[in-house]
């Protein structure tokens, strides 16, 4: 039998900065750079939104800050935790099914 997991959906910010964390530590304008990367500048996130984000999810334990001294720089630098990667996934996976779902029913329409 299959198994229901009913859990707060993310917002499509949350989900971008996840995904750009899921591949390893960046700090914020590196996170920026990477979702605009990724989707060849489709998904642009403000300094505004992703600060806004990080400390949503930093209260939910789904990334945890690193600081790292360069020089005389101190440069902040986040990362996803193994409960954000699972949050991650379980989106992810939320998503595949919805594509599924829709293509059964969108293809069927066309008959």
């Amino acid at each position: 039998m299959n198994e229901v997991i009913m859990i707060n959906p993310l917002s499509e910010p949350t989900y971008l900065i996840m995904l750009a964390l899921y591949q390893g530590p960046l700090h914020g304008y590196g996170i920026i750079k990477a979702i605009e990367n990724v989707s060849r500048g489709i998904y642009v996130i403000a300094p505004g939104t992703l600060y806004g984000v990080i400390k949503n999810i930093q209260k939910k334990g789904w990334i945890q800050t690193i600081e790292i001294e360069s020089g005389s720089r101190r440069r902040i630098t986040y990362r996803i935790t193994d409960d954000g990667k699972e949050a991650l996934l379980a989106e992810y996976n939320k998503y595949i099914n919805l594509i599924h779902m829709s293509k059964i029913i969108l293809h069927e329409s066309e008959e």
